[in-house]
């Protein structure tokens, strides 16, 4: 815990000993050791797919917490191998992935299509696998706002994959059509008995008003969680949000005054404890992106992992941070976000 203190430095207070004054605590469905048997149990999904959510809970260093580290490197394809492995160059060799995600305690490693099938003989039985489904290559110029699927439900569970991922980029223009794409890949997911997680992201050049960036706006990116919920996502991956009012400020869909006077305040935790509300209050667990690399990783993902947990969020998704970086400092970074999960003196806001 003094460690945590010190990563997070002049917020610390803040940020420990923030008391959520908007959705009470008592109302979620928090993660903990019994999330399949107290809360998944009342949905549709297959015995299945309580296995393989409850493999994914019982794998790594937070095995058995209901919490979830997962170490996803899909950046080959959405940011071209180049910008993504030069850095570390290790990480052009998949198998080098998938031994991160193992020295580093994590619960799961989430990959592409080749990245995944290239190894699965070696790795699957160690390590659950998580397919991604779709991308947005960038090698297209005009570049723009799509998704698309790179593999079918049926190769991820061929190769032993106990859950699948996909990204919806709600607001866009293609959004319409990736919605349709993915209800029905998660529907064939369960059907298969694997678990669904969803990158839930936002883009439209609209979202961008007077300077200021809304995509990553509590209102709109808690919107885009309860569409996520909506086609049966059983995990949300979403950005930490960092302001309030896109629809206010855009002028644009429905909101309520209450969202901003009542249900939300400026503190992080509050308006990350929005995000965990429109995940149907937490029935789908929430994992926050632990974003790009920068020169203080190791402080942020603490930060963004405490942010998350005193929210009521079920994990954190974090790639960028630990693979640019040398073998042994990406562990640190890990262990360290995995040791805020750990820690009992972090609790629920």
């Amino acid at each position: 815990m003094t460690d945590i203190t010190q990563l997070l430095g002049d917020e610390a207070q803040s940020l420990l000993e923030h008391r959520c004054e908007t959705f009470s605590k008592d109302d979620l469905y928090l993660p903990g050791p019994d999330f399949v048997d107290r809360v998944m149990s009342d949905s549709d999904r297959t015995p299945n797919v309580l296995s393989s959510m409850q493999h994914l809970f019982n794998h790594g260093r937070l095995g058995g917490t209901g919490y979830l580290a997962v170490l996803p490197v899909d950046q080959g394809i959405e940011h071209s191998a180049g910008a993504s492995f030069a850095p570390n160059p290790i990480y052009f060799d998949p198998k080098n992935i998938v031994e991160l995600a193992l020295e580093g305690g994590c619960n799961c490693v989430a990959s592409t299509l080749g990245v995944l099938s290239s190894v699965a003989r070696r790795y699957a039985h160690k390590i659950p696998f998580m397919l991604k489904l779709n991308h947005n290559e960038t090698l297209t110029l005009p570049a723009m706002h799509d998704q698309t699927p790179f593999a079918r439900i049926e190769q991820a569970h061929d190769m032993g994959c106990v859950a699948v991922g996909a990204t919806i980029y709600f607001g866009s223009a293609d959004s319409r059509r990736q919605i349709c794409e993915m209800t029905a890949a998660f529907e064939r997911a369960h059907e298969l008995g694997m678990v669904t997680v969803l990158w839930s992201y936002l883009r439209n050049d609209n979202f961008k008003k007077d300077g200021v960036d809304y995509h990553t706006a509590s209102d709109l990116t808690s919107q885009a969680v309860h569409l996520a919920a909506t086609i049966k996502a059983d995990i949300v991956k979403q950005k930490l949000p960092t302001n309030n009012g896109g629809y206010t400020a855009i002028g644009f869909g429905h909101t309520h005054d209450r969202v901003y006077s009542q249900l939300t305040s400026d503190h992080p935790i509050d308006l990350t404890r929005y995000q965990v509300a429109n995940s149907y209050m937490g029935r789908a667990g929430l994992i926050n992106s632990g974003g790009a690399s920068g020169v203080n990783d190791l402080q942020q993902a603490v930060r963004t992992a405490v942010i998350n947990k005193r929210a009521g969020g079920m994990g954190l998704i974090s790639g960028r941070k630990a693979f640019q970086k040398p073998m042994r400092e990406g562990i640190e970074i890990l262990n360290a976000v995995q040791d805020v999960y750990l820690s009992s003196e972090v609790t629920i806001a």
